[in-house]
């Protein structure tokens, strides 16, 4: 039986190239200059115990001057791609050098980084050429979320890693300069899978929720070793930016689990918090992805020690995104993807009210991810969504530009890419100034 997430556009490409020179339909905005830049997995030995667990592979489209210059894609050459190194060195020490690099790109005090949450971030070049392990100057000791997050008025990389030994969870924080100047476990009871979190102004959130190591998956192999289990607590952890040894608070919330957050901002005594959240994960194996994610909110009564709990919409959806400028604050517009079998589409919700437009791709034409892309200097104001769309009619893949002025109108820009791009998780559009 054919294996889903190696068949039809999740199956890996085996070779890099590079193209120059792109055929575009529609306008480029000249004011976006910079790379484009999404990870995902792509098992080079063309075989993956899970759609996770494939080799990172960086696709990369440059734009200037209202041309699109470049494309190009390349694995991210981690020990464990070029030397088939484990998790687990000689020694039975954990060797957080070794892993996929395959989940997220993002850039920090110059460097560009890929990510997956087992293990060190690799450093890249925007030619996507790879530079090696980044561990802070020797100062990270944990594995790093594929999620950080970069404050906007601090300029401060805020992530957190998580261990299947104790201490199962460690709050990081690095300065703009990229200089790792905290850490602190947090205490939980139980090797709980934290993909992300939120951070506000003031505050930083964890989600300690009932997907946990299960050792008898992991001893089975073929997936990934963890499971749902209904004897675990939902709940979030508080902790204030000016208290970062301090004490963390738990609010408990109704069981599910999140995957992936919109945002959180402050209000006078309360914390809001925007999210996709599935009713649960992983029931029967982790290769069941069946519930699917809605967007809710949570809203934190830090003096009354609880969540309201509201769902503003039903339509099934992930990959929420922000304009990243606004992380941490009021930020009123988010996106996600609304992707099925055959086709796919982007929203744009307003996160006060949850009400959604659409932008549709139509038949056979499926959207990734959407990062935004600003188009003036202003934070929050109008802008650009880019995603790479796979074409099934064609079997090859294009990069959309989408103006967030009205979602709902033709592309802007349609770029032809010179091959398929294999269905991913995350990526930046990082510019240049």
């Amino acid at each position: 039986m054919a294996i889903p997430y190696l068949t039809g556009n999740y199956a890996p490409v085996l070779e890099e190239v590079t193209e120059f020179e792109l055929s575009t339909t529609g306008t480029i905005p000249g004011e976006l200059s910079g790379w484009y830049l999404r990870n995902g997995p792509n098992p080079h030995a063309a075989n993956s115990r899970h759609w996770f667990a494939g080799d990172g592979m960086v696709h990369g489209v440059r734009i200037e001057g209202g041309r699109a210059v470049s494309y190009r894609n390349r694995w991210v050459r981690t020990t464990t791609f070029t030397d088939g190194a484990g998790g687990i060195d000689a020694q039975g020490n954990r060797d957080y050098t070794a892993g996929v690099a395959n989940t997220h790109v993002i850039r920090h005090a110059g460097r560009t980084l890929a990510l997956v949450e087992s293990s060190f971030p690799y450093e890249i070049t925007c030619e996507l050429d790879t530079l090696g392990p980044h561990d802070f100057d020797g100062k990270l000791t944990t594995a790093m979320t594929a999620h950080p997050k970069t404050c906007p008025t601090t300029g401060e990389l805020h992530f957190f890693g998580y261990d299947f030994r104790e201490p199962y969870l460690t709050y990081h924080r690095a300065d703009a300069a990229g200089n790792l100047e905290i850490s602190r476990p947090i205490d939980v009871p139980a090797a709980t899978m934290h993909h992300d979190f939120v951070l506000s102004a003031e505050h930083v959130v964890f989600m300690d929720l009932p997907v946990l190591f299960d050792l008898p998956s992991a001893m089975a192999g073929g997936g990934l070793p963890f499971r749902w289990n209904d004897d675990y607590q939902a709940r979030l952890g508080v902790l204030r930016r000016d208290d970062p040894h301090g004490a963390v608070r738990w609010f408990d919330i109704d069981p599910c689990y999140v995957f992936h957050t919109f945002n959180a901002y402050d209000e006078p005594g309360r914390l809001i918090v925007h999210v996709m959240r599935h009713p649960s994960m992983w029931r029967k194996d982790s290769q069941d992805f069946d519930e699917t994610a809605t967007l809710w909110r949570w809203t934190i009564d830090l003096n009354a020690g609880t969540v309201r709990e509201e769902q503003l919409d039903d339509r099934a959806a992930e990959f929420p995104r922000i304009d990243d400028r606004l992380a941490g604050l009021d930020a009123r517009f988010g996106h996600a993807t609304a992707a099925h079998d055959d086709t796919g589409a982007l929203l744009r919700y307003d996160l006060h009210t949850g009400v959604g437009v659409a932008h549709d791709f139509g038949p056979g034409r499926r959207p990734d991810e959407a990062c935004f892309a600003p188009a003036d200097e202003t934070p929050g104001g109008e802008g650009y969504l880019m995603t790479y769309v796979y074409d099934a009619a064609e079997n090859r893949s294009d990069l959309v530009i989408l103006s967030t002025e009205d979602l709902t109108a033709a592309p802007m820009a349609t770029i032809h890419l010179p091959r398929r791009v294999p269905f991913g998780f995350h990526g930046n559009w990082l510019p240049d100034h």
